[in-house]
């Protein structure tokens, strides 16, 4: 393990501002959830229902962005900042083209709501929440570009800044719309929509100004006009984009699919659902922001030559998720029936939410091992092989067993969350042999060039 030591201090130091970041990302999801819960059972299965549905159009939009990182994060092992300049005019134009194909289409799907089989007063609240998450991923996506830009470059910690600011603001805008306060009127569930949708676009704004203004970025502001589309680029770019979308997009919507099996059997039971997801993903984000440093790390070796370097540089990451993973399993353990307290004072949905909290401690060091991994071999350009691995995990094997079980086991909503823990072991298991093997071979396949 010594030889890790300074592999472990710069992964970590890399991926701090990163995991922050991605927790006061998720804090828009919880800071939704927790002032929208103290409203009642059925917003907060509302906003259950919103979010699951529209984390799949996220995941879809944020995986061609996060495709940017290892291919600018290799330029920069070459010093080449030219490339990385056309790389993030390019992804730029591929995220606002996107974003705007994605609203428009999920703005169209949103009557097909009611075709869910949820209470009707759950989708009465879940529409206009749903319509404003819809349109905050213009913005976020225009964020996404210029953040992944400048991670690439081994800048994180501004977009740290940024996040924490603006889901502040979030905090506060909930706080004020929602329950009505300093002379608004209370706006419940559309007011939460609302702040997270004005929150996004100030991520946005501020993003874009400090790439554009900061010294340290002038060397990549040249060529901003027609001559920088680059149809090489961008097919390159949707090379890593388009599986790192799906690899997202299916464990996503694993669990957003779960959330419309679970409102089939309860309002009380999508709450709880609702609220042990919520907690899970908050550590997935924060594990995700190591998979981050794992990616540009693994990517800064593969472009300066050195893959020893690069093996190191992802089993230290995945040292460190295992380890942290590991305390946030036994925090929700002990924390089982406390923590759903702080989204509701529903008896009944917190012994519900303290059950699946148990399931969800399970899953966490599998949780983290896969996202970490993914992060890892997307530095070695390695995206195919790990996307069929997270299809065959959650949608041939966890999700049909979760419903299953669900259905005709009569284990209910504990049902599908053990499927979605097989899923993610799976998952885990499987991209932990593909890191090590084809690491491994890509230093052989070196060497031998070398001799």
């Amino acid at each position: 393990m010594k030889k890790y030591m300074a592999h472990y201090r710069q992964t970590f130091k890399l991926a701090m501002p990163v995991v922050l970041g991605q927790a006061g990302h998720i804090t828009v999801s919880v800071a939704d959830s927790m002032m929208v819960g103290r409203t009642g059972a059925i917003p907060l299965a509302a906003v259950s229902l919103a979010t699951g549905l529209f984390s799949i159009m996220l995941v879809i939009g944020l995986g061609f962005a996060y495709g940017l990182t290892p291919l600018v994060a290799a330029a920069d092992g070459r010093h080449d900042q030219r490339e990385s300049s056309v790389l993030l005019k390019n992804s730029l134009l591929i995220n606002v083209l996107l974003a705007t194909v994605l609203v428009i289409v999920f703005w169209q799907m949103l009557p097909l709501m009611h075709l869910l089989k949820q209470k009707p007063e759950v989708i009465e609240q879940a529409i206009p929440f749903m319509q404003l998450l819809v349109l905050s991923l213009l913005p976020l996506m225009f964020f996404s570009a210029f953040k992944q830009f400048a991670e690439g470059l081994s800048d994180t910690v501004t977009a740290m800044y940024i996040t924490l600011a603006a889901n502040a603001i979030n905090i506060l805008l909930n706080y004020t719309w929602v329950y009505g306060h300093w002379g608004f009127e209370p706006m419940g569930i559309k007011g939460s929509g609302l702040a997270t949708f004005t929150a996004r676009c100030l991520m946005a704004v501020a993003m874009f100004g400090y790439v554009w203004f900061a010294k340290k970025f002038r060397p990549y502001r040249f060529g901003w006009n027609m001559e920088f589309i680059s149809w090489a680029k961008i097919k390159h770019l949707l090379y890593i984009g388009v599986p790192v979308s799906m690899q997202m997009t299916f464990e996503v919507a694993a669990f957003s699919t779960a959330a419309v099996l679970v409102g089939q059997l309860g309002s009380n039971e999508l709450a709880a659902h609702q609220i042990a997801l919520n907690m899970a993903a908050v550590t997935y984000m924060m594990a995700s922001g190591l998979g981050a440093a794992a990616t540009v790390r693994v990517g800064n070796g593969v472009g300066s030559g050195d893959l020893h370097s690069s093996r190191m540089a992802g089993f230290s990451a995945l040292h460190i998720v295992v380890a942290f993973m590991g305390l946030m399993g036994i925090v929700f353990t002990i924390g089982r029936f406390w923590l759903p307290t702080f989204y509701i004072d529903n008896t009944e949905v917190i012994k519900v939410a303290s059950s699946l909290l148990i399931i969800a401690a399970i899953f966490q060091i599998s949780d983290g091992v896969q996202v970490v991994c993914l992060g890892a071999l997307r530095g070695l350009s390695d995206v195919k092989i790990p996307t069929a691995i997270t299809l065959v995990a959650y949608w041939v094997l966890g999700l049909p067993i979760g419903y299953a079980l669900a259905v005709y086991a009569n284990m209910g909503v504990q049902g599908i969350w053990y499927g979605l823990l097989l899923g993610l072991a799976i998952a885990a298991t499987l991209l932990t042999l593909r890191f090590n093997h084809i690491s491994r071979q890509k230093i052989q396949e070196q060497t031998v060039i070398t001799a």
